[in-house]
């Protein structure tokens, strides 16, 4: 459940639906659709989990929700974040999305997600970022059993973190990798508010 500027808050709050949901998921419909329909919803697919990684990075320092309501601006100027084509950028495309007001226009996140995508297509020969990211789950996940024991990140986040810098990726840490496998379903917390109200 991540940082609490992002995903994150050990906070449970009931909705007027009477189901308990992290503070973050009930601070705006487009929070509440995605926690109830996307969020822990396990990802396997590369653009998939490119996509995720490339949203952590742009959320640094922002609220998730901020990320969440530019999502689809986001995605139509990163050419829905196919690596390939991402990885391909050159200084016009950093001038153009540089000046899209639509989306986060931060310098060094833009230039981290073009890096992003070329590390991406460098990982394709040792199987994938999608397999490099799942191969950090643990078979067992901990069940926390009250909100203060639900992580912000766990060694298995440090261990991936560690390595995604390694093979050349930048802007992601254990904080940020955690709540990148969080959301895709790689580490299972989907379920923490419902067992831990009980």
């Amino acid at each position: 459940m991540g940082k609490p500027t992002g995903y994150a808050t050990n906070r449970l709050m009931q909705g007027a639906d009477g189901k308990w949901r992290p503070a973050w998921a009930l601070r705006d419909t487009a929070a509440l659709e995605y926690y109830d329909t996307e969020w822990g919803r396990p990802v396997r697919s590369e653009r998939g989990v490119f996509e995720q990684l490339s949203l952590e990075v742009f959320q640094a320092g922002l609220s998730w929700l901020t990320i969440l309501k530019k999502r689809d601006a986001l995605r139509a100027a990163f050419d829905h974040f196919e690596p390939e084509v991402v990885a391909a950028y050159g200084e016009d495309a950093v001038a153009r999305l540089r000046a899209d007001s639509r989306i986060v226009r931060n310098e060094r996140k833009i230039r981290s997600t073009i890096g992003n995508a070329q590390a991406t297509m460098r990982l394709a020969s040792k199987g994938g970022l999608a397999q490099l990211v799942w191969s950090f789950a643990r078979k067992e996940t901990v069940k926390p059993r009250t909100p203060e024991e639900v992580p912000t990140q766990s060694p298995e986040s440090v261990a991936l973190a560690k390595a995604l810098r390694a093979h050349g990726f930048t802007g992601i840490g254990p904080i940020t990798a955690f709540a990148m496998m969080a959301a895709i379903g790689v580490v299972d917390v989907l379920q923490a508010p419902q067992r831990l109200q009980q």
